[in-house]
């Protein structure tokens, strides 16, 4: 039997977390009653949303390896989540132990994980911040000397993006980002897909209404409109899968990812 962990001072388990979901379905156990209730009504409808989200975790990999192997040493992860192995960071020190890592959330939750669980690494610094202001962000990580914007970083933002409402403009805090970002750098991305099983993105959005948890799907046009200015890898903007091998299965939910970059 998992023995899951009690829950960190300050933290309210009664309700779904977009983070302690996503480490239930990678087997972790910092997730709660609630958050276990979502995956579990998820699982019933799609049952490989579990492999999707090791999927997830192997895109993040792949991306973080691809930037640390072509030299980039600094790395912003965005809505980081609680801390799972392989981490941003441990894939990015096995190519260059001097690479720096910030762990960026707005959630107390995972920021109360985060930092019981990296605040002694010097190079990994998990911050409490909200990507959808970002030139408070950039501010605070310049003020600290956390990241030198006129050499080349890695922005991740993986499983961020569904989470930010049409109303608080994901394609400009990603514009803004692209703006300070140096030639050389590279942003990683998730996003889930209109074409996800209906079931499910009905069910997922009734389920996570006024939680942390609660996701807005965008087509694959419109995910594309969010990096204007961006220059894409090939394959694009495609399903997860797509960027791990040829002969992975569909799934429910439809996780696009794309890596693009600024010349």
């Amino acid at each position: 039997m998992t023995a899951y962990r009690k829950a960190p001072e300050g933290v309210d388990p009664s309700k779904p977390n977009a983070a302690r979901i996503y480490d239930y379905l990678l087997g972790g156990k910092d997730n709660y009653e609630a958050d276990r209730f979502v995956a579990q009504r998820m699982l019933e409808i799609a049952p490989d949303t579990r492999m999707l989200a090791w999927f997830s975790r192997q895109f993040l990999i792949h991306a973080v390896t691809a930037a640390a192997e072509a030299g980039v040493t600094q790395f912003i992860d965005l809505g980081s989540g609680i801390p799972t192995s392989p981490a941003a960071h441990e894939v990015a020190h096995k190519i260059n132990a001097s690479a720096r890592v910030v762990s960026v959330d707005y959630d107390p939750v995972v920021y109360a994980h985060a930092n019981a669980m990296l605040g002694d690494m010097p190079l990994v610094t998990p911050i409490v911040a909200d990507v959808r202001d970002p030139d408070d962000l950039i501010a605070r990580l310049r003020m600290d000397e956390l990241i030198d914007f006129d050499r080349p970083i890695a922005v991740l933002c993986v499983g961020v993006l569904h989470y930010i409402m049409d109303y608080e403009h994901p394609d400009r805090i990603m514009s803004r980002f692209r703006e300070v970002m140096a030639p050389g750098s590279t942003l990683a991305f998730t996003h889930g897909s209109t074409d996800s099983n209906d079931q499910f993105i009905n069910q997922s959005s009734n389920d996570t209404i006024g939680s942390t948890a609660q996701v807005q799907y965008r087509t694959r046009a419109e995910v594309a409109e969010l990096f204007d200015g961006f220059e894409f890898d090939e394959p694009g903007i495609v399903p997860i899968q797509r960027w791990l091998g040829d002969k992975l299965p569909n799934t429910g939910l439809i996780l696009l990812g794309g890596i693009c970059r600024v010349r």
